[in-house]
């Protein structure tokens, strides 16, 4: 009896190891999604939709503006898969990928429509790139972030992206260093925080600062250039869910500087003594420090660069002890008003995509849960708050030929 009994339990625990593939579904039956872009929708695209999910008379149509969808399905046995095969070459996109889109009047209802026009169902578990176009980011990304937040496929290491012009452009690019467009983007951004030109910001990131009631969230602002080539523009920043501005390429090195991310990768003209050099940061450091000042925030940022002159426009100049003091002091004076500029700029907005809202409620959790309590009512302080800073620039090397 004891056998039998042994056995059946043993028996009742295997079967379940059993059943791991019931709910299979081959590579070949999925439609691979490896990019999003997301646009507002022309006059055109009520004379192009089909009733998929509304009939006239009975299912009646949202009172809400269209959005155009395109999508990078991947095509089966096309995509390169070991080192030798990665480069485009020919930059010919449309032998890898298919670009196909749609219209809906939300995110959720063109998908809808899309998976009416394709046989596999779509996938989104490799989605890297994630496009939205600038008139919908000004117009409010409540609709799209609610859709991929809900989505249980949706990685939170891929990029979602701010697209100056169409979105739909950069889903049919075709750029020479890579046949899959959108790895190319990924690519792009990924590189770009490796050689400090733009901090950590994957998609689930700007979810939490967006989540935050001290902080807003910011996005690559990107747009397309000659060849077909792809240039971040700037950060696409934002007041809760709308897109409120974008700042210059150079001012991301103002947001870096700010927060002491590194590695620092821009660089910089100092003009001293009748010449003109080019700096290099190559590390930064930030202190911030905080104070309740008649009844408002006040913060001390102390921000140390340490640089590398690389580059002097009149060769016959030399870089003697009184230049290299001369071109700290010139380049601390520089940053410093750099850095107020662009807090400037973001206050204008109430846009506080540093988080200083969230060291308030960190530091001073009385204050702000008398004063302030509500994301709201940051985003109206944060124009009032003062700032000091401070900019401490070392030279450290200057090259072999510059005496």
């Amino acid at each position: 009896m004891f056998k039998t009994v042994s056995l059946a339990l043993v028996l009742s625990m295997a079967v379940p190891l059993l059943t791991g593939c019931w709910d299979r579904l081959e590579l070949e039956e999925r439609a691979v999604v490896l990019g999003v872009s997301i646009d507002v929708a022309g006059e055109e695209a009520e004379a192009e939709e089909s009733e998929v999910s509304h009939v006239e008379g009975s299912l009646p149509l949202p009172d809400h503006a269209m959005v155009r969808v395109g999508v990078q399905i991947a095509l089966p046995g096309r995509i390169p898969l070991g080192p030798g095969e990665s480069g485009g070459g020919k930059g010919d996109s449309s032998q890898t990928v298919w670009v196909i889109d749609v219209v809906g009047h939300s995110i959720d209802d063109a998908f809808m429509n899309l998976q009416q026009q394709v046989s596999s169902k779509l996938f989104f578990g490799h989605l890297r790139v994630i496009v939205i176009s600038e008139a919908l980011a000004r117009r409010g990304m409540d609709n799209v972030n609610d859709y991929f937040r809900r989505n249980a496929e949706v990685r939170r290491m891929a990029w979602m992206i701010v697209s100056k012009g169409k979105a739909l452009d950069l889903m049919k690019a075709a750029p020479k260093l890579e046949r899959v467009p959108t790895l190319y983007l990924m690519s792009t951004l990924d590189e770009g925080v490796k050689l400090g030109k733009f901090p950590e910001d994957y998609i689930g990131i700007y979810w939490s600062h967006s989540s935050k009631k001290g902080q807003e969230g910011f996005l690559p602002y990107v747009q397309m250039k000659k060849e077909q080539n792809v240039e971040v523009s700037g950060l696409a920043y934002f007041r809760s869910d709308k897109m409120v501005g974008a700042t210059q390429p150079i001012e991301i090195a103002g947001y870096l500087g700010l927060k002491g991310i590194n590695p620092a990768g821009y660089r910089s003209f100092i003009n001293v003594a009748n010449n003109s050099f080019v700096s290099a940061a190559t590390q930064r450091r930030s202190s911030i420090k905080l104070e309740i000042r008649n009844g408002v925030p006040h913060f001390r940022i102390e921000v140390a660069l340490e640089v590398n002159i690389e580059e002097k426009i009149k060769q016959e100049a030399h870089i003697t002890p009184e230049v290299i003091r001369l071109i700290q002091q010139k380049q601390e004076k520089n940053s410093t008003l750099f850095y107020e500029n662009m807090l400037k700029k973001t206050q204008e907005k109430g846009s506080d995509i540093f988080g200083f809202g969230e060291r308030v409620r960190a530091k001073k959790p009385g204050y702000w849960n008398s004063e302030i309590k509500t994301k709201e009512a940051w985003q109206r302080m944060y124009k009032d708050v003062t700032f000091d800073i401070v900019v401490a620039v070392n030279v450290r090397r200057i090259g072999a030929k510059a005496l």
